[in-house]
């Protein structure tokens, strides 16, 4: 078995579709890596995922937003299509199997959003805070200095 795990941006809504009676949601994933190139200069290349969770959890689907950071991870494919020049073409895509609402580019637009504490809040479409029953609390998340080296 092949896993890919991919942490990048979603580059437009997610949507949902039924497909022979089961559903599916479709998202596109950008995961953009910087790097220093042999003489030094900073570059920056950025790989797109497409994406199909086929499964009948569909209550993430409206906090999956252009934007929100995402990690998925699941069983590559390539695909090879004809180009208009007549040339073939190659995409990645990538059959999901577990997919993680990690923050959100934009504010105010649904999805999770970064706390002060540095966790992470869930929020509603409407980027209101949505409240945990409570006796539940969420642990505090600890997070080294990652400098500049992140790829997002």
């Amino acid at each position: 078995m092949i896993k890919l795990q991919v942490i990048g941006n979603l580059g437009r809504d997610c949507v949902t579709n039924n497909v022979n009676g089961k559903t599916v949601m479709n998202f596109t994933v950008a995961h953009t890596e910087r790097y220093r190139d042999a003489q030094g200069n900073q570059q920056e290349r950025t790989i797109w995922v497409d994406c199909a969770y086929w499964s009948d959890r569909t209550a993430v689907a409206p906090y999956l937003k252009k934007g929100t950071q995402v990690y998925v991870e699941g069983a590559p494919e390539v695909r090879t299509y004809a180009k208009n020049d007549g040339s073939t073409g190659a995409s990645l895509s990538l059959r999901v199997q577990n997919v993680q609402l990690l923050g959100q580019k934009q504010e105010n637009q649904g999805g999770f959003q970064p706390q002060t504490s540095g966790g992470y809040q869930q929020a509603g479409p409407a980027g209101n805070p949505i409240q945990q029953p409570s006796g539940l609390q969420q642990a505090p998340v600890a997070m080294g200095d990652p400098g500049d080296d992140l790829p997002f």
